[in-house]
């Protein structure tokens, strides 16, 4: 094929910065351009003679549930813990990957729903006036070319108010469409039962993931203007039409009975509604989430007009791109409200979006970073309710981390190691001593929980979470074990997936108390003690998790300077790790802060400078969780340049973060560190522009939250602010740092402020008013 569009002409002319644009289909799958629902996901490859558009749905997973529990755990966990404190970490790691591991020890892996193909009769190789984009503004990818003389466009959307994939075609002349449809899935086309007519203009694929996994229907059902359309075998066929629209729709028995009716039923309504207003509804749906937060850095116009892939090409070339950073943060938000919405799964290691029937770590939910850093951006994001299939799923973890917890602990409350999956799976997952018995992911999800809550204030929501973020602390109540000094450690555990080396050579991953574990529950702890008090409950409860949390290890700092990873001072086995467990409590806790632990701050930056120093960073996710520690240590310039290594040396062609292989972590760690360069709300105070590079020098954001109930407007010259607004959710006292002299105003009328020291200022705010916030 020949993509002809002028000799030189290498530029898209359009005013809408808010697209990726391509001038050639993508030739992989990871060039594809995503678009999703939540629950229903796709790849479009924009193709002209036989397109692919690859399809997913959130509840097609391999298997049914198990319990895995190893029945063996609780008897031995104290034999366990007594090679730990002896100092026999291999002995202890030997036994537990015997006695704790989970049986059989993996969990369940996602898997695609198959492909739909579209082949069109008489496809000419001489193509010209090729483009292929997606707006994030209403989430639809188009693709337009000529052939034969002949414009053809193609849209393609998954709409969440009709649950249902669409595919629009047309062409600018009568009778120009003729092509087939078909279904397919897997390598070789072998993991289905059967494709089946449901009517002329209608198929269905039937089949099941196997091990006792979800039955699952596809249904695809066309609609033509003019020409011929029939079903011959297991295709679709359409003959000289004007125009032609295909719907998707599909389900499994995870949710439904009849997963075949549902699909069916999908599939008729959306056909019913017709093209325009299925495309409409998709749009007004998914602009009101996009528009919510619009952010504008310095850029060109001549640097916009270039495709997508060649802007990145420029960056990894070295060159400066700051506009490309805005679209890399809005494409962030729109991949999440794309793979998690309310209703569906929460988002994967790859979101929705998994070719491979065997996908790199299955494709499911890993709980020691990942998938928390899926939601970082939710709630700064302006994206709240995304963060719900997170916490569905967390509901559905509580009962089976209670067995867990009961089986192999002997403790109460819930308990999850570092993966769950379709079935909310909490026993340990693999044989790899470095993570597999770490029994802080229930903790840690939970204070998403939490977060939620400090973003909202949420009252009702908090009666309902409190539940589950006193079960995750009451597992340490029986869990946690006495230390040499008397404090409080977890024991087994491990500091996740990083290697510790011993006086005498010998390595070690299991451990007793490393500092990620300690610094958690410092934080889970706090969350219910202040829970607790906001709900007028469980006094006496919270009073032992203050005593408890008083017991936990305080931080350590080595002879290096940097914070102690582990209990003991230890060598490492790998200083440039990926992982940095250890300053959990910069972000995304926040217990560290510049001005309230200047001494802890001081310690985790050295420890950010051995690890790059050592070659850290080097996945997508690393290189993003970096991005966010130097933002809240308010360096402006080592956060934008880690932003600049995530573009420029783990970013795929269609944005997509690149681990190696694909995970879509490394896009919400960017996208939410971006948003921490430009606001933070975790120390008490709304500070703004705390991390503001000088590449980011003039520029304007409007939407994004604070906790406490705000939402934010800034606009910044020179480095400095302008002015900004602030819109107060609820009643309460702001208490803001603005970086510059601030007066204050309401409905025209200035504030009486408040000076809180360190260049604060606070006044009492009122639910729905809104404060202009002017530099003097």
């Amino acid at each position: 094929m020949t993509a002809n569009r002028g000799k030189n002409d290498r530029t898209i002319r359009d005013d809408d910065p808010l697209r990726l644009r391509y001038l050639q289909p993508a030739t992989v799958w990871e060039e594809a351009l995503p678009v999703g629902n939540g629950r229903l996901g796709a790849m479009v490859f924009g193709r002209t003679g036989s397109e692919r558009i690859a399809l997913n749905e959130d509840s097609v997973w391999y298997g049914g549930p198990r319990d895995r529990n190893n029945p063996d755990a609780r008897e031995r966990l104290e034999e366990v813990r007594g090679l730990l404190r002896q100092g026999r970490p291999r002995e202890a790691e030997e036994l537990a990957m015997l006695a704790l591991a989970g049986v059989p020890e993996s969990q369940r892996h996602y898997e695609p729903l198959g492909d739909l193909h579209l082949h069109f009769a008489g496809a000419s190789s001489d193509i010209g006036d090729y483009s292929r984009e997606l707006s994030l503004k209403d989430g639809i990818a188009t693709i337009r070319y000529e052939a034969g003389g002949i414009r053809y466009c193609r849209e393609v959307f998954v709409s969440y108010p009709d649950q249902a994939l669409v595919v629009r075609l047309t062409a600018d002349a009568p009778g120009a469409l003729s092509l087939q449809a078909r279904l397919t899935r897997g390598p070789n086309n072998r993991h289905f039962d059967e494709i089946r007519k449901l009517d002329d203009a209608a198929i269905v694929m039937r089949g099941q993931t196997g091990g006792g996994g979800p039955r699952f229907r596809t249904v695809v059902r066309a609609l033509t203007e003019g020409g011929k359309l029939s079903v011959v075998g297991e295709r679709i066929v359409v003959e000289g039409a004007d125009a032609a629209t295909f719907v998707v729709a599909a389900a499994t028995s995870f949710r439904f009975d009849d997963p075949e009716a549902e699909a069916v039923r999908a599939a008729r309504e959306a056909s019913e509604r017709g093209c325009v207003s299925l495309r409409e509804r998709h749009a007004v749906d998914v602009s009101a989430l996009m528009e919510r937060v619009r952010l504008r850095l310095p850029s060109s116009p001549e640097r916009e007009a270039l495709p997508t892939d060649e802007r990145l090409k420029l960056v990894r070339e070295g060159q400066e791109d700051c506009g490309l950073a805005a679209l890399y943060y809005q494409f962030g938000r729109y991949l999440l409200l794309s793979c998690s919405r309310p209703g569906s799964l929460p988002a994967t290691l790859q979101g929705i979006w998994n070719e491979s029937m065997q996908p790199p770590w299955d494709s499911k939910y890993t709980i020691n970073i990942n998938t928390q850093m899926n939601y970082w951006p939710a709630e700064t994001g302006n994206l709240a309710e995304c963060h719900e299939p997170l916490f569905d799923l967390l509901e559905r973890m509580r009962e089976t981390g209670r067995v867990t917890a009961r089986k192999m602990y002997g403790c109460g409350g819930f308990v999850a190691h570092h993966n769950t999956d379709l079935w909310a799976d909490t026993a340990p997952q693999d044989l790899y001593r470095p993570a597999t018995i770490w029994p802080m992911g229930a903790a840690w999800l939970s204070l998403h929980l939490w977060e939620h809550y400090l973003f909202s204030k949420d009252k009702p929501f908090l009666e309902r979470a409190y539940p589950t973020l006193k079960d995750a602390a009451e597992f340490f109540v029986g869990f946690l074990t006495e230390a040499t000094d008397g404090s409080l450690v977890t024991n087994p555990s491990v500091s996740p997936e990083n290697t510790y080396v011993l006086p005498n050579g010998n390595a070690g991953t299991m451990c007793l108390g490393p500092s990620m574990d300690s610094q958690i529950l410092y934080e889970l702890f706090t969350a219910c003690l202040a829970a607790s008090e906001a709900l007028g409950r469980d006094v006496d409860f919270a009073r032992s998790l203050l005593r408890l949390r008083e017991r936990l290890p305080e931080p350590k700092v080595g002879r290096h300077g940097e914070l102690l990873e582990w209990l003991e001072e230890y060598e490492e086995a790998e200083p440039g790790h990926r992982h940095i467990s250890h300053l959990f409590a910069l972000h995304p806790g926040a217990r560290f802060t510049v001005r309230g632990t200047p001494q802890w701050t001081a310690a985790a930056r050295t420890t950010l400078e051995r690890r790059l120093a050592h070659g850290g960073g080097h996945t997508g996710w690393s290189r993003a969780w970096i991005a966010n520690l130097w933002a809240r240590l308010e360096d402006g310039e080592k956060a934008w340049e880690n932003v600049r290594l995530l573009l420029s040396h783990s970013t795929l062609p269609n944005l997509f973060d690149n681990h190696p292989p694909f995970q879509i972590d490394g896009n919400f760690g960017g996208a939410a560190g971006i948003a921490e360069m430009l606001a933070q709300s975790h120390a008490g105070e709304i500070r703004l522009l705390p991390a503001l590079p000088a590449a980011w020098a003039d520029g304007e954001v409007f939407g994004l939250r604070a906790r406490g109930g705000y939402e934010l407007d800034l606009r910044w010259s020179d480095g400095r602010l302008d002015e900004a607004a602030i819109r107060a959710g609820m009643d309460g006292r702001c208490v803001l740092n603005a970086g510059v002299p601030v007066r204050v105003s309401c409905g025209g009328r200035d504030i009486d402020l408040d000076e809180c020291g360190g260049g604060a200022i606070a006044w009492d705010v009122s639910a729905g008013s809104e404060y202009a916030v002017r530099k003097e």
